[in-house]
């Protein structure tokens, strides 16, 4: 198949050399014309992704035209914050006929928006849009490590569709329909592996962690539920599976930021650090917006706002929440 990829960070220069692999035909767009052309005319970002080489016959280029002409499919890898900005200049581009899928893991800071529903609101053509989510580093992916994720639709068909044009031999990719849950467990646990950063950073030790994880995941579960996904989803790939890797793994940049924090960076020092995107810095207060919409309670979320936004320090922070009152485990109320 012919896809047109949007988004030359890290993640949209693996899934074009892995779809290359697949025997595909992907074409790259990059949003910078400096940045297009460098990677065009040497092949590899090393700042990004060191190592990892684009094959000499894939287009990659900062005209959209050139990269959705004639295409099948759209794969969607720009930060959450683009996403918008990135719909409307395709639109008239995509045809009826091409599928699209968003890679991209976030909401939308001032409307709360999943990815998939700020596409649908932007893309006229497109009558459903697919997610692909789960634990995959682009770091391991171009590596040819062993790999599961999940391609999401309402459209059963189009998830099929997905799972089959990404699937290979340490690629495994499970469907579901999940859309809302598949979206909202790769945007929440981001701001969960800031909180198990900060853990890091303060030096809590391992217990400490474990518990900020699994009562995150609780959190994200209940929110979930709140905002009509599925409660299963949770336990899954997108859901705790890509939280134990965006809390633990050293190439996750969200839970280096909140290692920075807990170590007693503030926001702005810890980011001008950083050379990617933090998606759990933007989804953070747009999740402690839709907890207050659903009357949800998110103890974990509302005291990472709270040291991002507030100037509260970790100490306070893991103060707040060890002084919670006492429930019992089964307690979905927090």
């Amino acid at each position: 198949m012919k896809i047109g990829v949007l988004g030359g960070g890290s993640w949209g220069i693996a899934l074009t050399i892995h779809l290359k692999r697949a025997g595909h035909e992907p074409r790259l767009w990059v949003y910078d014309p400096s940045q297009a052309a460098n990677l065009a005319e040497k092949r590899q970002n090393h700042t990004l992704l060191p190592g990892a080489v684009i094959e000499p016959d894939v287009l990659v280029t900062h005209q959209l035209e050139q990269v959705l002409n004639g295409v099948d499919g759209v794969l969607v890898v720009v930060p959450s914050h683009a996403v918008r900005e990135t719909a409307l200049k395709i639109s008239s581009l995509v045809l009826k006929s091409t599928w699209v899928v968003c890679a991209t893991k976030g909401l939308e800071e001032k409307t709360h928006l999943r990815m998939s529903e700020v596409l649908k609101k932007n893309l006229k053509n497109a009558s459903s849009i697919a997610a692909l989510s789960g634990p995959s580093h682009a770091e391991e992916v171009v590596k040819r490590m062993p790999t599961t994720v999940v391609a999401a639709s309402d459209d059963s068909a189009l998830a099929t569709t997905v799972q089959s044009v990404f699937h290979s031999d340490y690629f495994r990719v499970y469907t579901s329909t999940d859309l809302t849950g598949v979206e909202l467990g790769g945007a929440l646990k981001n701001v969960i592996a800031i909180a198990a950063g900060v853990t890091d950073g303060m030096g809590l030790g391992d217990n400490a962690k474990a518990a900020l994880m699994t009562r995150g995941l609780h959190e994200m579960t209940r929110l979930g539920v709140a905002l009509g996904a599925q409660r299963e989803t949770f336990a899954g790939l997108a859901g705790m599976g890509d939280l134990i890797v965006t809390c633990t793994s050293r190439h996750s940049r969200n839970r280096l930021l909140g290692e920075k924090l807990g170590k007693g960076s503030d926001l702005k020092a810890a980011l001008a650090e950083m050379v990617m995107v933090a998606e759990g810095v933007k989804t953070a207060s747009s999740a402690l917006a839709l907890a207050k919409q659903a009357k949800v309670e998110v103890p974990i979320i509302t005291e990472v706002n709270r040291i991002l936004f507030e100037g509260v320090s970790a100490k306070a922070a893991m103060r707040a929440l060890l002084s919670r009152s006492a429930k019992t485990e089964k307690d979905f109320e927090g």
